[in-house]
């Protein structure tokens, strides 16, 4: 493949149709209020930060994106809120007129028919040139580990730091981030919180919800903490931060 790898601010063609790519998100991870502070405003507040990517053979047809957010560091320690404090301080920073002096990636997703193929590296290596161009020495990520899922009881200050014989990371997207010349940093514990009624979550999930306790939910790294008593369920995400000079 022949890939094209551009801003939206070089190609706002790309902008009518920058939600229209076939993903593999699950509909509970895009309930996240915090979000709304982005993504809604992204294509005409951020769009130096959005990568989009297309194939020579089929342009105009998108492969791969990736997301961008400036925001305020002030040389402090990464936060433990890792995807919803960057993205609510860049907020914060733009409604206020303040300066920003650090930017985190936030997402990379390539097509779901496109998988496998190497694109994420490629677009993470974009992001990293993209983060230089923009004047910045480093590129910060809450990293979502693609395998954790799959131990969802696992405490992810034990996931994050397990490693290969190889001495590289048992996550296969912490491996990608890691031979990228990423260095992990530390785990965010409340990365992204998504709360919903129980029968909000039966809706985004298709699970019965019928229970108090801890709900098992395909695709979620921890369980989601359920309480029929009070009517909701809160789900914690926990991250990793991962650091890359560029």
């Amino acid at each position: 493949m022949a890939i094209r790898i551009t801003t939206l601010a070089e190609r706002p063609e790309f902008a009518a149709t920058l939600w229209d790519m076939e993903n593999t998100w699950h509909e509970f991870m895009l309930q996240d209020p915090v979000a709304d502070l982005y993504y809604t405003l992204v294509k005409t507040a951020y769009p130096d930060h959005v990568l989009v990517a297309d194939d020579d053979a089929e342009p105009g047809r998108m492969v791969a994106r990736g997301y961008m957010t400036p925001f305020v560091s002030n040389g402090g320690e990464l936060p433990d809120n890792g995807w919803d404090g960057v993205i609510r301080s860049g907020w914060l920073a733009r409604e206020r007129g303040l300066p920003t002096d650090a930017v985190s990636a936030l997402e990379i997703t390539v097509r779901r028919d496109l998988l496998g193929k190497g694109l994420s590296a490629v677009m993470l290596a974009a992001l990293r040139d993209q983060a230089a161009r923009l004047g910045h020495r480093e590129l910060v990520a809450p990293v979502r580990p693609n395998l954790k899922h799959l131990e969802p009881h696992t405490p992810m200050a034990e996931y994050a730091f397990r490693t290969r014989a190889d001495g590289l990371p048992h996550d296969a997207w912490l491996r990608v981030h890691v031979r990228a010349g990423g260095k992990i940093v530390k785990v965010a514990p409340r990365s992204m919180v998504v709360a919903g009624t129980a029968a909000e979550w039966r809706h985004w999930t298709g699970l019965p919800f019928d229970r108090s306790g801890p709900v098992e939910v395909p695709g979620a790294l921890a369980p989601v903490h359920c309480d029929l008593a009070h009517d909701h369920a809160v789900y914690v995400e926990p991250n990793v931060w991962v650091s890359h000079p560029v």
